[in-house]
């Protein structure tokens, strides 16, 4: 059986808000974008209920709600989007060659990157219960709904330092469960988590499980406690609590491009200063995948409208054939 080919002027990986957005935009130019959406179309917003950052909406709106506004919203504009996942990518030929799961062989004068980053859980067996209902990866998008509660940050890097810190403005209390003796944070970090009155350090543990009570429609499911067990003794104690917050580190999704195009020194995807171009021309990145810092659905969608300008000018012969690494 012959595989199916086509060819796009631009080709946008991913639907989350990056990939949404820079397929909005490249259809506003006329540059009639496809958008292969992947295994897991919308994101991360997907396991997110209330929604009360993202400008626009007066009343919280649900990720997942959200999220299929902004694939109406590209349709609408006249983007294609097609529920394939991308398995090959080949970036030394132009145009550029990708493979998809359903043997589709595609060609693209310009690639936009948007695949995003995954939160890294604990993998416990009552995680996926209470994700998004008590259990939550960003103190910047749920932080708001704990306001005067007791909270547990769940690490010990400068991710889970840094959400503590910012909790710790909001919550009433804050602790930070870590399964070793001593912090890997930056020392000023410390510093400053050590200094807040509101916060407590459980070193030399771990959280085995979330407790609560499960989903019973129509109520949602929701945390009330923690069972902790002590990393050295084995010993193990319950721990009331409102809200668990898991910082250790996200996993940009990456593995198409390893040895393709520059990474971080973090595994994150390079872009130039001020840019969403990567070290190859014509290939752009866009949202949590490349975003190391921020990690924010509206600057995710920033960047998807960075992305699309930019392929917009380079497909128009404004651009420079390739921006050289730092």
């Amino acid at each position: 059986m012959t595989a199916l080919s086509r060819h796009t002027k631009v080709l946008i990986i991913g639907s989350g808000p990056a990939g949404y957005t820079a397929a909005i935009y490249s259809a506003r130019a006329m540059l009639n974008p496809v958008l292969i959406a992947g295994m897991e179309q919308g994101g991360q917003l997907m396991i997110t209920t209330d929604v009360e950052n993202y400008p626009g909406y007066a009343d919280p709106v649900q990720g997942p709600w959200m999220m299929e506004q902004m694939l109406k919203q590209a349709q609408h504009v006249g983007a294609e989007i097609v529920n394939d996942l991308v398995t090959d990518v080949d970036l030394s030929v132009r145009p550029f060659r990708l493979k998809t799961d359903s043997g589709t062989d595609w060609t693209a004068d310009v690639l936009i990157i948007a695949t995003g980053a995954k939160a890294k859980w604990l993998g416990i067996e009552s995680e996926a219960t209470f994700q998004g209902f008590g259990v939550s990866a960003c103190a910047t998008c749920d932080g708001f709904f704990y306001r005067n509660k007791n909270v547990i940050v769940v690490g010990g890097g400068n991710s889970a330092v840094e959400e503590a810190l910012y909790l710790s403005n909001l919550a009433k209390t804050v602790t930070v469960v870590h399964r070793r003796d001593h912090f890997r944070a930056e020392k000023i970090l410390q510093e400053r988590l050590f200094a807040k009155e509101n916060v407590e350090i459980i070193w030399d543990h771990e959280v085995t499980e979330y407790t609560g009570t499960p989903a019973k429609p129509p109520m949602p499911a929701s945390v009330s406690g923690v069972r902790l067990r002590n990393t050295k003794t084995g010993a193990t104690r319950d721990m009331p609590i409102d809200g668990v917050f898991v910082a250790i580190g996200h996993a940009p999704a990456v593995e198409l491009f390893k040895d393709k195009l520059r990474l971080k020194p973090n595994d994150y995807l390079w872009t130039a200063p001020d840019s969403t171009a990567t070290d190859v021309a014509g290939v752009y990145a866009a949202g949590d995948v490349t975003d190391d810092i921020y990690r924010q659905a509206i600057t995710a969608a920033g960047m998807g409208c960075m992305a699309a300008l930019e392929a917009e000018k380079y497909l128009a012969g404004h651009m420079p054939v390739a921006i050289a690494a730092e």
